[in-house]
């Protein structure tokens, strides 16, 4: 973690996560009736169930719909679910005008070309180390997870860490 990421991290109020590619690992799975599956590391939602618990609000804003990321948000107590919503950043504009916050105060973590915009104008807005070239690219910083391979823990850990609570929540458990 270098110190620019850890300045960026430390006012931030609301972190949102995209899910294609960031919460998985971007492979669909489609069964024979039609219906889909994902998978999602416990390591990811561990790591939300404590950044909400040091108060940091959370978001998902997916292009996609499917009634398992709405399963999988309410299970960690994920505040704030937007799916089936293409231009990210107007989500998180109305999100951000609803919480009565600023860009500067919103972290988030994407992977793939329509999380660039949203990735760009917030405070702290990091790729996964296996997005789109492109995108690593343009952001302030890349996990050293791969989507859905501990990369979600790793932002949370980073934002828990510049806030000064990651060793206290980690400490609970001994």
């Amino acid at each position: 973690m270098n110190d620019e990421l850890l300045q960026r991290a430390r006012g931030i109020r609301l972190a949102v996560f995209d899910v294609d590619g960031v919460l998985t690992d971007g492979r669909l799975y489609f069964l024979a009736d039609g219906s889909e599956f994902k998978t999602f590391n416990t390591l990811d939602g561990h790591g939300i169930k404590m950044l909400i618990n040091s108060g940091v609000r959370t978001a998902i804003i997916s292009g996609r719909s499917t009634p398992v990321v709405e399963r999988r948000a309410r299970n960690l107590g994920i505040q704030h679910l937007y799916q089936g919503r293409e231009d990210k950043l107007a989500v998180l504009d109305e999100l951000l005008a609803e919480l009565k916050l600023d860009h500067g105060q919103v972290a988030y973590l994407g992977d793939d070309l329509p999380d660039l915009p949203v990735i760009r104008r917030v405070g702290l807005g990091m790729a996964v180390a296996s997005a789109d070239s492109f995108v690593r690219q343009h952001a302030h910083g890349v996990t050293r997870a791969r989507g859905g391979e501990g990369a979600a823990r790793e932002f949370c850990e980073l934002i828990l860490q510049a806030q000064g609570n990651l060793e206290t929540l980690q400490s609970a458990y001994l």
